[in-house]
């Protein structure tokens, strides 16, 4: 999961990124999912290592930044991206774009480190 963690990291990092890229004028809050790539990354690198305990501290750290990651953007733009689907004009339409993408990379991240904890903690009563 350390590798995966560094993936998603990556990928947190370039949707931040290149939302930033793209807004003008260059809103710094465009910056947040690059921003918990940047900490998804150092704890993937982090959680390289032979010490298993470290490893799962990491891991289960690294879980908790991917679960928050998951429910603050989802909360702050589950109403803003339900008016666009219905059509509805909102004000910053990139900004609920970016932090759904950003909710939804994060949820799916967060589930699979739930299944891999499930698997290890199987594998290490079985």
């Amino acid at each position: 999961m350390a590798r995966t963690t560094v993936i998603v990291g990556i990928l947190l990092v370039l949707l931040g990124g290149g939302v930033y890229a793209v807004v003008s004028p260059h809103a710094p809050t465009a910056l947040i999912p690059a921003v918990f790539g940047v900490v998804l990354v150092v704890l993937g690198l982090l959680a390289q290592t032979q010490d298993a305990k470290r490893r799962m501290l990491v891991m289960h750290i690294a879980v908790t930044v991917g679960l928050i990651g998951f429910i603050f953007p989802f909360v702050r733009s589950a109403s803003a991206a339900l008016k666009m689907v219905r059509g509805i004009p909102v004000v910053r339409p990139l900004a609920v774009e970016e932090q759904m993408a950003m909710a939804a990379i994060c949820l799916v991240y967060t589930v699979l480190c739930v299944r891999s904890f499930i698997e290890a903690r199987r594998s290490r009563f079985a």
